[in-house]
C-alpha cells in the first residue's frame, strides 16, 4: 500500500464505514495481530453548526512520513483520513489506525500519534456558525516551527 491509499483527504465528511472496512479488509490477512482505529466525531457545543477545515498538503505529508518511518521502526503502519472543508456536528472528520503484530504497539502508538496529530498537523480549523466559516481561535495550537520568525 503506497502512501497515498494510508493518508486519504476528502472533501466534506468522512464515509466511516468505508475506510475503515477498506482498511480492515486489506490488512487483515498482513499478519497483524492488533488494528486499532480512532474515529473522531465533531461534537455540537458552543451554538456551531459543525467544523470546516483548510490543509496546507506538503507539510502534512511531510509529517505523516515521519510517522510511517517511526511506525517502520516498530514492524507497524500508521493509516490517516481527514476531510477537507465543511464537516456537519455528528460527522466525521478524522479517522486514524495502527496496524502492528504486537498490541501494546498499536495501542501505544495510536495514543502518540492522535495527540501528535491535534498539535502538530498543518490543519486549520474553523467553527461553522449560521453557515459561515470564523476561525477556531480557541482551539488551534502553534506548529512547531512555523511563523515569519521560526
Amino acid at each position: 500500500m503506497n502512501n497515498e491509499k494510508r493518508l486519504q483527504l476528502f472533501d466534506g465528511a468522512l464515509p466511516v464505514e468505508q475506510i475503515t472496512n477498506g482498511w480492515y479488509d486489506e490488512f487483515k490477512n498482513s499478519n497483524y495481530g492488533a488494528i486499532i482505529t480512532f474515529v473522531g466525531v465533531v461534537r455540537d457545543e458552543d451554538g456551531i453548526d459543525g467544523l470546516s477545515f483548510d490543509i496546507y498538503e506538503p507539510i502534512l505529508n511531510s509529517w505523516f512520513n515521519s510517522w510511517q518511518e517511526k511506525a517502520k521502526a516498530q514492524n507497524a503502519i500508521v493509516l490517516m483520513a481527514h476531510s477537507k472543508g465543511d464537516v456537519l456536528n455528528h460527522e466525521s472528520s478524522y479517522i486514524a489506525a495502527v496496524c502492528s503484530p504486537k498490541r501494546r504497539v498499536a495501542l501505544e502508538l495510536i495514543d502518540e500519534f492522535v495527540e501528535d496529530f491535534k498539535k502538530s498537523a498543518p490543519i486549520w480549523k474553523y467553527d461553522i456558525i449560521e453557515k459561515k466559516r470564523v476561525y477556531a481561535l480557541n482551539r488551534s495550537t502553534k506548529i512547531k516551527g512555523s511563523g515569519i520568525l521560526a
